[in-house]
C-alpha cells in the first residue's frame, strides 16, 4: 500500500501550512515529489514556503491565503478543490484555548469550533467525491490525544478534536473498499525548534523536554502511516500516554487530573 502517486495534474492540500506540523507535512510531501496547494492565513509565509519547496524539490506549489475559520472566506477554496484532482488532503489547521470556558471569549470559542471541526468536515466533503470516483485518495486528519477524553479548562478544543477523531474513524469504515486511505494523527506537544531556557513560554516550562516531539519526525511518521492506511498514528510519549489514559482510565478519575494540568496552562496564558 502507498500514497497516491504524484502526477502533473494532482495536488496534495495542506492546511495550516505556515508553521509547525503543517509546514513540515508540506515539506515532506514535496520531498516525496508531490505538488501542493498550501493553505493558511499568512500569505507572505506561504509564499516563502512556496519558493523554498519549488527550489529544493522541483515541485509546483500553489498558495491559497485563506481564513478557514470564516465560512464565507473558505467557500471559494471549497468550490475550487471540488473541481481539482486532489490526491491527498492534510487537515492540519487548528487552534486551542485554555481555562474555564465561561471566562473565555465566546467569539473565539466559536471560531475554534469552525476551524477545528467544521472547516475540516467541509474540506473532506469537497474533495471526497472526486477521490471516490477515481478510487484513489488519502486523507490525514490532525486530531489530538486530547480528543479521547473530557478535559476541563480545554473544553472546546477537546470536543472539537473528539469530533475529528470520531469522524475520521467513521469515514475510514465507509471508504475502506474505495481505494481511499484515512489516517488520524493524534499528537501531543510538538516543538518546532530548540528553545533556550530563558525564552521558554509557560507551556514550554510546564512540559518536560523529553515529552516534546519535533515536527519533521511527526510529518514523516504520519505520512508513512497514511501510506500504510493505518487507522491512527500517535507520535511521542505524552500523546501515547494520553491515548491510553483516555481509552482505559475511568473518566471520573482522569478528567479532574488532566483538567488541573490545563488550568495551569490557562493561568500561564493569563500571566504571560
Amino acid at each position: 500500500m502507498s500514497l497516491p502517486p504524484p502526477t502533473v495534474s494532482t495536488r496534495a492540500v495542506v492546511t495550516g501550512a505556515s508553521s509547525g506540523i503543517g509546514m513540515a507535512l508540506a515539506t515532506e510531501l514535496a520531498r516525496r515529489g508531490h505538488s501542493l496547494i498550501v493553505v493558511a492565513r499568512r500569505g507572505e509565509v506561504l509564499q516563502e514556503l512556496k519558493e523554498r519547496l519549488e527550489r529544493d524539490f522541483r515541485v509546483t506549489v500553489e498558495v491559497r491565503a485563506c481564513d478557514l475559520a470564516d465560512p464565507a472566506a473558505r467557500q471559494p477554496l471549497l468550490d475550487e478543490l471540488a473541481g481539482r484532482e486532489i490526491s491527498i488532503l492534510c487537515n492540519n489547521a487548528g487552534i486551542a484555548t485554555f481555562g474555564p470556558i465561561a471566562s473565555l471569549d465566546p467569539d473565539y470559542e466559536k471560531t475554534q469550533v469552525q476551524l477545528n471541526a467544521v472547516a475540516c468536515h467541509d474540506l473532506i466533503l469537497a474533495v471526497l467525491p472526486g477521490m471516490v470516483s477515481r478510487r484513489s485518495g488519502a486523507i490525514l486528519n490532525v486530531g489530538s490525544a486530547a480528543g479521547n477524553m473530557p478535559i476541563p479548562n480545554n473544553a472546546t478544543y477537546a470536543a472539537s478534536k473528539a469530533f475529528l477523531n470520531t469522524f475520521s474513524e467513521s469515514l475510514r469504515g465507509e471508504v475502506k473498499d474505495a481505494g481511499i486511505h484515512v489516517t488520524l494523527l493524534a499528537p501531543g506537544p510538538v516543538r518546532t525548534e530548540e528553545i533556550a531556557d530563558e525564552d521558554k513560554t509557560f507551556v514550554d516550562r510546564l512540559v518536560p523536554d523529553r515529552l516534546w516531539v519535533d515536527t519533521e519526525y511527526t510529518a514523516r511518521v504520519s505520512l508513512d502511516a497514511l501510506a500504510r492506511n493505518k487507522m491512527r498514528v500517535v507520535p511521542g510519549p505524552l500523546s501515547q500516554a494520553m491515548s491510553v489514559a483516555g481509552n482505559y482510565t475511568p473518566r471520573a478519575i482522569m478528567a479532574p487530573i488532566v483538567g488541573r494540568f490545563y488550568a495551569k496552562l490557562g493561568e500561564g496564558q493569563q500571566d504571560g
